[in-house]
């Protein structure tokens, strides 16, 4: 509930003082969103679930974002960079969404 508390937190203060994003960042950081919502959403199904550890939560989380930028940067390096960003995109989609229908399959027994 706290990871989920300071989203929200970050979010408004994202809202209000409109931080800049160095150019060089910038196609890191919607791959980097989408890897946090991953962890995000895997730490609410585990809590659901039962099995939720602050630890593994917080090393998912990190892991996550290093894990889909480092990708993303090779794939630049090496000049794949947007099909790469894809890639990373769908299979976070992909756990995302599964998450999403497992908690939903808890929450409303469906």
């Amino acid at each position: 509930m706290i990871a989920v508390l300071a989203l929200l937190v970050g979010v408004l203060l994202g809202i209000v003082f409109h931080p800049s994003v160095p150019q060089e960042l910038v196609p890191y950081l919607p791959i980097a969103v989408v890897a946090a919502l991953d962890a995000v959403f895997g730490g609410l199904r585990a809590k659901l679930d039962g099995i939720f550890d602050d630890k593994q939560f917080v090393i998912s989380f990190i892991s996550n974002v290093l894990v889909s930028g480092l990708i993303v940067y090779l794939g630049d390096q090496l000049g794949v960079g947007p099909q790469l960003s894809t890639g990373v995109v769908v299979v976070l989609g992909v756990r995302i969404f599964g998450n999403v229908a497992a908690i939903r399959r808890h929450l409303f027994r469906a």
